[in-house]
């Protein structure tokens, strides 16, 4: 067993649902419900001290029971180790609570995933679309998006595909 995982288990009891360790990265999956509380351990023990949130990122599992995935990664700057977390979603309660509250870095990654994919973060202190605008329909990185788009880009004249090379 690894060591964060043993001081997550001692720590934050039925958090954890599952590790893998490969190629020398450490992935554990905590309960959604449990994330915040997981973050905090992690962030405020001396012993880990991971004091630096490097990304949060999602991926869509469209056939998955809970089909969403958040990722954070974490990183150690004075102890220089890392870890990365991950939480399932499901698509009818799409929410997970906010982590901008322990890294404030999170505030801009966290509105990304919301606006693309469709994830709530609550407790978000300014939850709101970053790259689309505000009348955008859907979340386009969500894998039943349309590869056209909708509306909007129906509009646009479209290259024609070639079987060989362009010229």
């Amino acid at each position: 067993m690894h060591p964060i995982e043993s001081f997550l288990q001692a720590r934050c009891p039925d958090a954890v649902t599952g590790v893998k360790n490969a190629f020398g990265e450490l992935t554990i999956t905590v309960a959604k419900a449990r994330l915040a509380e997981v973050c905090r351990a992690l962030r405020d023990d001396p012993e880990w001290s991971f004091d630096f949130l490097s990304d949060v990122s999602s991926v869509d599992f469209p056939d998955a029971e809970e089909r969403f995935e958040v990722n954070y990664h974490l990183y150690s700057i004075g102890r220089r180790h890392r870890v990365r977390l991950k939480a399932r979603v499901g698509e009818e309660d799409c929410r997970i609570d906010s982590v901008t509250p322990l890294w404030a870095g999170a505030n801009f990654m966290e509105r990304e995933v919301y606006d693309l994919m469709g994830i709530e973060f609550v407790n978000h202190p300014d939850l709101r679309r970053i790259m689309l605008t505000d009348d955008f329909d859907g979340f386009p990185l969500r894998k039943d998006y349309p590869t056209e788009g909708r509306g909007w880009r129906t509009t646009f004249e479209f290259l024609p595909t070639t079987d060989g090379p362009v010229s």
